[in-house]
């Protein structure tokens, strides 16, 4: 019986690991996307993937990743400009067709969004 016991909890252990590696790959996944949304060496947003990404702000699991990336990249500086423009686009997007809660967070972190009034690029 103890074996039974040991053998069903190696399982569930088993079970946790293996849903808590799909969750960080899906974590991952929606970062990268955001990530990948305000690179630099592309010149243009694709709306697929900016209507994509408005579609995981619904996602509790994925926004908050989302907008983390989000508010990293509008953080960026001078010579990182593309960073920031292409940042304030999808969060533009965002803000009209995703979650209310990204507005409720714009709202919550306007400061960020006042800094840039005073951003200066570099461009090389």
């Amino acid at each position: 019986m103890q074996n039974s016991s040991k053998m069903k909890k190696g399982h569930k252990t088993k079970k946790v690991h293996n849903r808590n590696k799909k969750i960080e790959k899906l974590k991952t996944e929606k970062s990268s996307k955001t990530k990948k949304s305000s690179q630099s060496n592309i010149r243009f947003l694709s709306s697929s993937i900016m209507a994509e990404i408005a579609d995981l702000t619904y996602n509790t699991t994925a926004f908050p990743e989302i907008m983390g990336m989000l508010w990293k990249r509008l953080s960026d500086h001078g010579k990182n400009w593309r960073h920031v423009y292409k940042s304030l686009m999808l969060l533009d997007y965002l803000v009209k067709t995703g979650s209310e809660r990204v507005s409720n967070q714009c709202k919550e972190n306007i400061y960020a969004i006042q800094t840039l009034k005073d951003f200066q690029f570099t461009d090389t």
